[in-house]
């Protein structure tokens, strides 16, 4: 495509895709759909659209097609896409121009999770964008979308309200004296990271990179994912064999040869079992405390999913374990591992226990008036958000992870996550600037029927936890710069303002008061 002169009433619309074609195709009808409603949205504020033929599906198409183009430009999501299908579309000529990110709020689709993990990379590299969604049938008769929608086009940017979020919170001295005892921890030994592999699906805000992350107490190193195989090999069968027993022993349900995981059975979770000591050898042999692991796209063919590897070792109770989880987090999302780690040792030095968990802010929804959001992750959970017990793995499903993402067979570690108060928080950077969102939220207890059909909606193979965040729902779509949220069970949320100041962020807490 060549470029085009601006035209002051024109606005392009584009279409960032997955890599993987199935789910593409899947998401298809959706996003015709959308965009066709976008287009009618446009129109009727006296704009003209113009789209870009089908997805974006590799950052070269994104540069080539989308790049060009001048003038106000609005990606559409309605699935899960790379960032940079988004990205180096508008990086280079036009960086400046006026860029929406638009999502339909569908539940089962989760464009949402996109265009919340795009956002998070566009403010990563300081470039701005506006947030538009809308749950309505009819784009058109929802007023608030309508008028930001109206707002974007005619002043290249949306204003949110963000009374919510807060700057100047002060912690408790007691709070500041176990923030204070951490940090010191930290000062004299900072935290090594073991990532296998890079950040996962062009995750620009996942990956801080050594010089930031440096400066708040953490470093990394990195271990190609080839390892999973040539280390793999060397993992005895003996070993394997009793993880497995350990895993039957202490209660976890395998899912095997139901409905679509008719290839799912032992000898696939103990491939799995060979990875987690893969996993936990390395960890040990380079001395990291806490690790990432990739989104293994170029071992998809070959391996089986981590999604088991990485729950048993956010996990109290795991095979040849010592009773302390270690901290994990899927797709070697770094933004969600520094809370996650944070948080753990922060619970410890408090007296409590738990574990901490990681989950995709995947849809918003309304029970009995209240604001809750369906949080959702393939990866990383823990045993302690389904039993609380730190000696059991009751409460764990391992399902068959879906085919149309993983065709080598392999186990899930879901459950339905217990009601109680947990903290959430995420690391993020813009520039070289790095924040910290903390917040208090209560993990709610679902009726029966209606979390089975919130379940239904989305993935029921992966675990769950329907979360009211203490914020308002638009605060969340507005201002989290992240699709992915770490959360602990218990308050340590004036600590982790606290510890979070003191290793050099700024932090904001999300809450209603």
């Amino acid at each position: 495509m060549t470029t085009m002169t601006t035209n002051p009433k024109r606005v392009t619309l584009f279409q960032p895709g997955d890599y993987r074609p199935k789910p593409n195709k899947k998401a298809w009808p959706m996003v015709q759909a959308v965009t066709t409603q976008m287009c009618t949205a446009l129109r009727r504020i006296g704009y003209e659209p113009e789209v870009v033929e089908g997805f974006i599906t590799t950052p070269g198409q994104a540069i080539r097609r989308v790049q060009p183009i001048r003038g106000r430009k609005a990606a559409i999501f309605t699935h899960w896409c790379f960032a940079a299908h988004t990205m180096e579309g508008i990086m280079g000529q036009g960086k400046d121009d006026p860029v929406a990110l638009l999502s339909n709020l569908h539940p089962g689709d989760p464009g949402i999770v996109a265009m919340l993990n795009t956002a998070a990379c566009a403010e990563a590299e300081n470039r701005p964008i506006s947030r538009l969604w809308t749950a309505a049938k009819d784009w058109t008769k929802d007023e608030a979308f309508m008028a930001r929608l109206e707002e974007w086009c005619r002043d290249g940017k949306v204003v949110y309200p963000d009374e919510e979020v807060h700057l100047g919170v002060t912690p408790s001295a007691a709070a500041d004296a176990i923030a204070e005892k951490v940090y010191r921890a930290i000062q004299l030994r900072q935290i090594l990271m073991l990532m296998m592999g890079d950040t996962s699906m062009c995750m620009f805000n996942g990956y801080f990179g050594p010089h930031r992350l440096h400066r708040v107490g953490f470093a990394e190193h990195k271990v190609d994912q080839l390892w999973f195989l040539h280390r793999g090999e060397k993992i005895s069968q003996a070993r394997i064999d009793r993880a497995y027993e350990y895993l039957v022993k202490k209660g976890v349900t395998f899912h095997y040869g139901e409905k679509g995981a008719k290839d799912f059975g032992p000898d696939a979770v103990k491939g799995q079992l060979r990875e987690y000591f893969v996993v936990l050898d390395l960890m040990e042999e380079f001395g990291a405390e806490c690790a990432g692991i990739q989104y293994q796209l170029g071992g998809l063919y070959k391996l089986p999913p981590t999604d088991l590897v990485e729950g048993l070792l956010n996990s109290r109770p795991r095979p040849e374990g010592n009773g302390e989880p270690i901290t994990t987090g899927t797709e070697a999302d770094q933004g969600n591992i520094i809370p996650m780690e944070l948080m753990l040792r922060l619970l410890r030095e408090k007296g409590l226990s738990g574990a901490p968990i990681f989950h995709d802010v995947r849809f918003p929804d309304e029970l009995d008036g209240r604001q809750l959001w369906i949080l959702l992750n393939s990866g990383s959970s823990s045993s302690d958000a389904f039993n609380h017990d730190p000696n059991s793995l009751v409460g764990v499903h391992s399902y068959r992870q879906p085919k149309g993402y993983f065709p080598v067979p392999g186990g899930t570690f879901a459950g339905v996550s217990l009601p109680g108060e947990i903290t959430w928080a995420r690391a993020w950077y813009r520039g070289d600037e790095m924040f910290m969102d903390v917040g208090l939220g209560e993990s709610v207890e679902l009726p029966e029927e209606t979390c089975k059909a919130w379940r239904k909606k989305t993935t029921p193979e992966w675990p769950f936890m329907a979360a009211d965040l203490h914020c308002d729902t638009a605060t969340i779509l507005a201002h989290l710069y992240s699709n992915h949220l770490a959360a602990v069970y218990g308050n340590v949320r004036d600590e982790m303002v606290a510890l979070s100041r003191k290793l050099g962020f700024t932090v904001r807490v999300l809450s209603r008061n």
